[in-house]
């Protein structure tokens, strides 16, 4: 492909224009019956027809929505020239060079910045709604209203993770306010109206349809976007999307596009999402989340055959914190989450979202499928922490020599994990199984990321001490008819993982 596409969230530091875009479309169906006395045919279901107008629903929520000026005052430049490269042996002759050349000149004074971007009006008392990345490291945020007046923002909270920032002003009168629906309820195909303040044009009106749900794109651990192609381009951030009740229904935050403008393919934060957090926001001033303690990874197809899922759902648990509340409650590594709180978990994505939107502390029920069997469990919800943490590197340690092979399957060799070994890829003393010495590159093992010093801990869901046992075990799912075997396999630091290796 010619195009390079780019994911953007749609912030915008500079003025220009906007192309909106309305795409309609509706099918009007008539039945007949037959014979002297014809019988109404009625609908199988009731759907709103594309409208006529979207006048009357722009009048009534447009005065709610509002532009949003974010100021921040960046550091002056180094005296080193733009464009003079970095990283070689000669750097610091030049640094020290610059800075002679500038003592006994006067300071470069800072310079501001300004960002752009939309928000709306949730309470009339100055509650507004804003992504966070608009108003990221801002020292002054101005919110500008339909009208031309402008109050400065005081900001309330924040969370980077689902990307809303709650701000406050002081209005002298009543605010015009919009209110969130239900975006459960929202379905594929639905009319949206969008509202905003693209390339810093303010008030703006594009409308389309709800493309898709559930979208994931990677940007934060909560991925969950309704996605639109009502036309949504830089500085529409922040901004609402209305169904055609005139309720907020998400809010727009990203576009996928490969010139950077919109091509019909937008993400919003769906209401569901979002207000948990601005109400946590609201009252603590922070995000406090539920935490189950565990690490999780996606049911593939392998996996789910490994198991004995039937197909693939649910989240699988890949780890648990020894000091987390599912280790209290009973839950295990191996074990696939299927039910948290009454609510079905279709994909991996589905359990942070859950178990986030949940209040700290809560008892929920939580069915997992262990060794084939539902089973629920009691957990008491802990905190969520608010560090991230870093995946450690399955890199080959260098300057090693191979160990004497005991065992050969998969593509793999395998050894007693002794002390030498443990030594030489610096493999933790609790960790327990048998070491991978060797991968055949064009081994499935190898496709599937296993690499030297890996630790094969358990084989479906059975514990491994010597290389026999591997061999014994994989003969075993041969035997049995299976496609896979489902590995637990440890790095050196301890961080697990499930893999489902091909066994034929």
């Amino acid at each position: 492909m010619a195009n390079v596409t780019h994911l953007q969230v749609q912030g915008s530091r500079a003025r220009g224009g906007m192309f909106a875009r309305l795409a309609f479309a509706g099918v009007l169906a008539f039945g007949l019956v037959g014979g002297p006395l014809p019988a109404p045919v009625m609908p199988v279901a009731h759907a709103r027809g594309a409208p006529d107008s979207f006048a009357d629903l722009a009048a009534k929520v447009s005065g709610a929505v509002v532009n949003i000026s974010a100021s921040q005052t960046i550091s002056a430049p180094s005296g080193r020239p733009p464009g003079l490269p970095r990283g070689t042996p000669f750097d610091d002759l030049f640094e020290e060079f610059f800075k002679r050349r500038q003592q006994g000149q006067a300071p470069v004074p800072k310079r501001r910045s300004n960002s752009l971007g939309s928000g709306f009006v949730i309470d009339p008392a100055g509650i507004i709604i804003t992504n966070n990345h608009v108003i990221a490291n801002a020292t002054e945020i101005e919110v500008i209203f339909t009208n031309g007046d402008k109050l400065k923002a005081e900001l309330v909270g924040r969370d980077p993770k689902v990307d809303i920032a709650v701000l406050r002003v002081k209005p002298k009168t009543p605010l015009k306010a919009v209110k969130f629906a239900d975006s459960s309820k929202t379905r594929v195909g639905e009319w949206v109206m969008a509202v905003g303040n693209p390339f810093g044009l303010g008030g703006t009106v594009t409308a389309g349809i709800v493309s898709a749900l559930k979208r994931t794109i990677s940007s934060n651990p909560f991925d969950n976007y309704i996605q639109t192609d009502a036309a949504i381009n830089k500085g529409n951030s922040g901004g609402p999307l209305f169904n055609m009740e005139g309720d907020v229904i998400g809010v727009n935050t990203a576009i996928l596009s490969p010139t950077g403008s919109s091509v019909g393919i937008g993400f919003a934060s769906p209401a569901a999402t979002v207000v948990p957090v601005i109400e946590q926001l609201l009252k603590y001033g922070e995000t406090r989340r539920g935490w189950l303690g565990v690490r999780i990874q996606k049911v593939d197809d392998a996996i789910a055959e490994s198991l004995g899922l039937g197909k693939p759902r649910g989240a699988l648990i890949a780890g648990v914190d020894e000091k987390g509340p599912s280790k209290a409650a009973g839950i295990r590594t191996g074990d696939v989450i299927v039910k948290f709180d009454g609510q079905e978990v279709e994909q991996m994505a589905d359990l942070p979202r859950f178990v986030a939107n949940s209040p700290v502390g809560k008892d929920v029920d939580v069915v997992v499928v262990r060794k084939g069997k539902e089973e629920t469990l009691r957990v008491k919800l802990g905190r969520l922490p608010e560090q991230s943490t870093k995946q450690a590197s399955l890199k080959k340690p260098d300057n090693v020599k191979p160990p004497s092979v005991v065992r050969k399957a998969l593509g793999m060799e395998l050894s007693d994990l002794s002390d030498a070994l443990r030594r030489q890829y610096k493999i933790k003393p609790s960790i327990k199984g048998v070491i991978i010495t060797k991968v055949d590159p064009n081994s499935s093992a190898a496709e599937k990321q296993l690499v030297p010093g890996d630790t094969i801990v358990e084989i479906n869901q059975q514990r491994m001490s010597k290389p026999e046992d591997v061999v014994s075990k994989l003969d075993e799912v041969k035997k049995a008819g299976r496609k896979s075997a489902l590995l637990l396999v440890s790095n050196g630091e301890g961080n697990v993982r499930f893999v489902a290796v091909p066994v034929k």
